[in-house]
This record gives C-alpha cells, sequence and structure tokens, in this order.
C-alpha cells in the first residue's frame, strides 16, 4: 500500500469513526408530574433541530408513550425479554421520524425483571441506531429496580416535578437513592406545569435548599414548562403538543430545552458501568 492510499485508508476510519450518542433519562418521584409528555416532546423537538432520536418506553409494566401518540405497534419490549423478537424489531416509527422503542402496559412480569434483565436489555442497544444521536428513556415513576438500572446507564438525568408537596417530596427521595447508593452527583430539574417561570425557578430553589443541607448533589434548572391548556387537547387528540399546536406556550418551552440539552457536553469516556452505547464512548477516546 502506498502512503497515499494509507492516509486515504487512515481518513475513511476517522470519517466511519461512530459518534457517542447523548442519552437522556427522564424520571420522577411520583406519577402524574407529566413524566411522559416531557419524554415524548421533548424527543420531538430534538428532531426538529435535525437529530436522529430514539424514545425508549422504560415504564416497562405501565408503558403509555405508543397511547399518548396514538401508536399500535405490534410488538413491543416483552417480546424481546421472551427471545420471540430482537430489539430492532420491535422498533416503530413515530412522529417526524422519531424511533420508538415501545414496552408492554399490563404486564407484571415486565415490571419485576432482575438487574440481569434490565443489564441485557442495556447492552442491546449497542445493536441497534448507528446512526442516533439521541436516546431518550422514559423510566418509571419512583425508585422501582429499573429506574435505578437505566438512570446509571444514562448521562443525564432529568427530575420532571411539578408544585405539590408530594412531587417535591418524592423526587428527594428518589435523588436520595440514586445518590447515595449509587453515586449519581449530578441532576438537571424540571418545573412542569408552572403557571409563571417564576413559580418554576422557586420550585427548583425548594429542591436546592434541601438537597444542599441533606445530599451532596449538584441541581442544574433545566427550565420551565408552563401550564397550557393546549398540551390537554394535545393529549385528547393522541398528539405531542410540539406538533399538534407548535406555537403554544408548552411547545415552545420544549424547543427551548432541546437547545440547551443539545449544548450539554456528552462525556468521551466510559464511566466504569454499564451505561447505554459504551463501545462508541471507547472508540470516541482512541
Amino acid at each position: 500500500m502506498t502512503e497515499t492510499q494509507m492516509d486515504q485508508a487512515a481518513g475513511l476510519r476517522k470519517v466511519s469513526k461512530p459518534h457517542p450518542v447523548r442519552v437522556i433519562a427522564v424520571a420522577s418521584g411520583k406519577g402524574g408530574v407529566g413524566k411522559t409528555n416531557v419524554s415524548v416532546n421533548l424527543a420531538l423537538a430534538m428532531v426538529a433541530e435535525g437529530k436522529q432520536v430514539m424514545l425508549l418506553d422504560a415504564d416497562l409494566g405501565l408503558a403509555n408513550v405508543d397511547i399518548m401518540l396514538g401508536l399500535r405497534p405490534q410488538f413491543n419490549l416483552s417480546h424481546v425479554i421472551n427471545g420471540e423478537r430482537t430489539l430492532e424489531e420491535v422498533i416503530v416509527a413515530g412522529p417526524s421520524g422519531l424511533q420508538i422503542v415501545p414496552a408492554s402496559s399490563g404486564m407484571q412480569n415486565m415490571a419485576e425483571l432482575t438487574p440481569a434483565q434490565h443489564a441485557g436489555m442495556i447492552q442491546a442497544f449497542s445493536e441497534v441506531g448507528h446512526d442516533l444521536d439521541a436516546l431518550i428513556i422514559d423510566t418509571a415513576a419512583g425508585i422501582a429496580d429499573s429506574v435505578v438500572s437505566f438512570t446509571r446507564a444514562a448521562q443525564e438525568v432529568i427530575i420532571v416535578v411539578c408544585d405539590e408537596p408530594t412531587s417535591i417530596t418524592d423526587a428527594y427521595a428518589l435523588m436520595k437513592v440514586l445518590n447515595r447508593d449509587y453515586g449519581i452527583q449530578r441532576f438537571r430539574v424540571l418545573s412542569n406545569m408552572a403557571h409563571s417561570m417564576q413559580e418554576g425557578r422557586e420550585l427548583f430553589n425548594k429542591m436546592v435548599k434541601v438537597t444542599d443541607r441533606f445530599l451532596d448533589v449538584t441541581l442544574d434548572f433545566m427550565g420551565t414548562i408552563p401550564y397550557d391548556e393546549y398540551l390537554r387537547k394535545a393529549l385528547q387528540r393522541q398528539k405531542a403538543v410540539i406538533e399538534a399546536y407548535p406555537r403554544s406556550k408548552a411547545a415552545m418551552a420544549f424547543k427551548n430545552l432541546a437547545k440547551k440539552a443539545d449544548n450539554w457536553p456528552i462525556p468521551r469516556n466510559a464511566g466504569g458501568h454499564l451505561e447505554f452505547f459504551v463501545e462508541r464512548l471507547i472508540q470516541s477516546a482512541q
């Protein structure tokens, strides 16, 4: 091989080098705070920014991403766990080219998977989505084993809270478990269904006041999603608000959040524990 050919081969390897995937877990201490709505609309807002995005419905026993978007997938993650389908075979096309990995609803055995099964699922993602820019994980509410597995395997953890005592208390409990037992030290807090920007900021300040006193964590204020009647109307139409009402206050807020998330740094090295797309982190560092 001539020197010129060697240079060309090296150039091709450099071009084909896989880029890291931005992995964001969306979690909440309790249900009913709009976590899935956030996951769906954030994912679609990132698609609108020109990104290749996959949305994983990780509320394994009570999934509802497909219902929210009016989809009727033939297969889901339960078929993957049972060995009936590969992960790639259950991916469905959502709005605007969003790739969705649907889970099952009303199946208790899916909500009781072992940590080893969660790990197998996480590793399976290395075989799909070669052109992906981002993976959004809509976790279950609370502190179930699946929530721990998927948040630990992500690079960023968004905690969705609304201005209710139980939402704040349960969000704190979730962060406490993830911090003290699993070493997660940074969380991005999203104030949802706030009646003003000031209310959203004050809710974040409440969280900071408690965590600064009792936990060794850093909270970053991701922003505020305003209370918006168009969100409810979009849900009734089984559409994301960013598509059904793109000029609504909520839709504009999600678009701003997507731009903000795109500027978050992507780790260039593996963290030493099980992670989504860890091979790409290793290869990109070489």
